[in-house]
Order: structure tokens, then C-alpha cells, then sequence
């Protein structure tokens, strides 16, 4: 084990006490799982080494009253350093620190501090001032315990007025996406009845068409089975022309042609022709006939005079 790591240290050795003196030990890392299992060992020097930071697990060592970091290379504290609430001396005397944890606040038993020859903030090192005796150690510890308080009330104050802007940003995105959502469900809701509004429209102009159908047809339907006499004048029927009279034109102009020929055949030189030849046979057995029905009316008619 390397002795800069304090693992190949024996710390029972060390231990005076309850003094437990690592100091002039040439360490660059502090052996806390070693310091924890000496929970007896409540005041830690651990000075004029080469420690250029404490790991995190080092606030776990609750027990310690007095701390020794002077002569170190120290550039910061862990930011849970005020774990450490039992510690009562703390000298950091000759590190490079330059600010504190604002977690340093709750070492509210801390009694006696040194912090001369750091790079301090100027602030910081105006109000720990010089620790040149024991009252200026004692004050430095008062001075910055209050000046630490003052910063983490500042700082809570800064993340109270974070979280009341982050809450008052959350209400209004919450307010403002209620209103969005009012305004979805108002535009929802007018073109719902601007929908059922056209519906009705359309709704009442059929059925208005319906009706205005039923009464046209209803109309005609009077005006069908209206009698002939009715208020308007009666128009004289126009005659249609029969069939009847088109076979009566026919038959006369068949007639007409008849004697035509009859009379060509007869008054004419016509007369020797074949066709006239036959015309004027056909005309004398018509004529034949004829007379013949005459003589038999004329017995029918003597036979029942008798």
C-alpha cells in the first residue's frame, strides 16, 4: 500500500486519545472508511500534507470536534461540509481556497476558525478578518457563520422566488392552456350548431319542396277531373278529319277515272282498241245486270202487291 493513499498507515498507532495525529504523513488522499472505523478518534490532524481535496465521504465523519487542514493545497470543500455539525475548530490555515460551501451555514457549533493565507473572495476575507489570537480565531468562526447564513438565506430566497416564478410560469401555461381548450370546445360547439343549423335548412327546404310537389300535383289532379263546364269559354270542337271521307274521295276519284275512260272509250277513236274493247263489254254486262235487278224488283214488287 502507498502511504500517500494513509492505507499502509497503521491509524491505531496514530491514535493519542482521542487525538488522532496524520499529519507531516506526505497524504494526498484521506483514508475515510479507515478514520470511520475510529468513531472515538474526535480530533483529526491531518496538516502539512498534500491533500489537494476531500472526497465526498468525508462529511460522513460526523463525529469529529476538531479539525487540522492547515499547510494543505486545498482549492475547495466538499458542498456537504456542513454535515460536520459537532466539528467546534476548524483551521484551514495556508490552503487555496477561495470560497466556501454555502453548506458551511449549518456548522452551527463551530467556535474557533482560521482561514489566513488563502485567496479568499475579498468579502470573505474582510469578514473572516485575521486570526492572529484567540478572540480574532473565535470571531472569524462567528463572522463567517453569519456572513455563510446570510448567503444561503439569500440563495433560498433566490430559489424560493425561482420555484414561485416557475410555479407562477406553470400556472399560467395551465391557465392559458385552459383557455386554449375553452376556446376549442366554444369553436367546437358553434360549428356544431352552425351544422345542425344548415341540417334544419336543409330539413325544411325539402320538406317545403315536398309539400309544394304535393300541392302542384294535387292542383293538376283537379284540374284533370274539372268538368267541361267551367268558367273559362268553351271552345267550338274542331273536326277531325275521318277516314271514312279519305276512302269517299278515293272511291269518287275511282269513279271519276271510271267514266273518264268509259267516255273515252266510248265518244272517242279509242273505241277499237283492245283495253277500250274490253271497257266497253264490261261497261254493257254491268249495265245487263243492273237492269236485270231491276226486273226482279219490279216482279218482287208485283208478286206482293198480289
Amino acid at each position: 500500500m502507498s502511504r500517500g493513499s494513509g492505507k499502509g498507515l497503521n491509524l491505531k498507532d496514530k491514535l493519542d486519545g482521542n487525538e488522532l495525529d496524520l499529519s507531516l504523513c506526505d497524504l494526498n488522499e484521506v483514508p475515510v472508511r479507515e478514520l470511520a472505523a475510529l468513531p472515538k478518534a474526535t480530533v483529526l490532524d491531518l496538516s502539512c500534507n498534500n491533500l489537494i481535496s476531500l472526497p465526498s465521504d468525508f462529511c460522513s465523519l460526523m463525529h469529529l470536534v476538531k479539525l487540522d487542514l492547515s499547510k494543505n493545497r486545498l482549492q475547495q470543500l466538499p458542498l456537504d461540509f456542513g454535515r460536520l455539525v459537532n466539528l467546534q475548530h476548524l483551521d484551514l490555515l495556508n490552503n487555496r481556497l477561495v470560497t466556501l460551501p454555502v453548506s458551511f451555514a449549518q456548522l452551527k457549533n463551530l467556535k474557533w476558525l482560521d482561514l489566513k493565507d488563502n485567496p479568499l473572495d475579498p468579502v470573505l476575507a474582510k469578514v473572516a478578518g485575521d486570526c492572529l489570537d484567540e478572540k480574532q480565531c473565535k470571531q472569524a468562526a462567528v463572522k463567517v457563520l453569519q456572513h455563510m447564513k446570510a448567503i444561503q438565506s439569500e440563495q433560498d430566497r433566490q430559489r424560493q422566488r425561482k420555484l414561485q416564478a416557475e410555479r407562477e410560469m406553470e400556472k399560467k401555461r395551465e391557465a392559458e392552456q385552459r383557455a386554449k381548450e375553452a376556446q376549442e370546445r366554444e369553436v367546437r360547439k358553434r360549428e356544431k350548431a352552425e351544422e345542425k343549423e344548415r341540417r334544419r335548412r336543409e330539413y325544411d327546404a325539402q320538406k317545403a319542396a315536398k309539400q309544394e310537389m304535393e300541392k302542384k300535383t294535387k292542383k293538376e289532379t283537379v284540374h284533370t277531373r274539372k268538368p267541361a263546364s267551367s268558367s273559362r269559354p268553351t271552345q267550338p270542337p274542331r273536326h277531325k278529319p275521318s277516314w271514312s271521307r279519305s276512302v269517299l274521295r278515293v272511291l269518287l276519284f275511282v269513279l271519276f277515272c271510271i267514266l273518264c275512260t268509259l267516255a273515252a272509250c266510248k265518244l272517242t277513236e279509242l273505241q277499237h282498241q283492245p283495253l277500250c274493247v274490253s271497257v266497253n263489254t264490261l261497261y254493257e254486262d254491268v249495265v245487263a245486270a243492273l237492269q236485270n235487278h231491276k226486273t226482279l224488283q219490279n216482279m218482287l214488287q208485283h208478286n206482293s202487291q198480289h
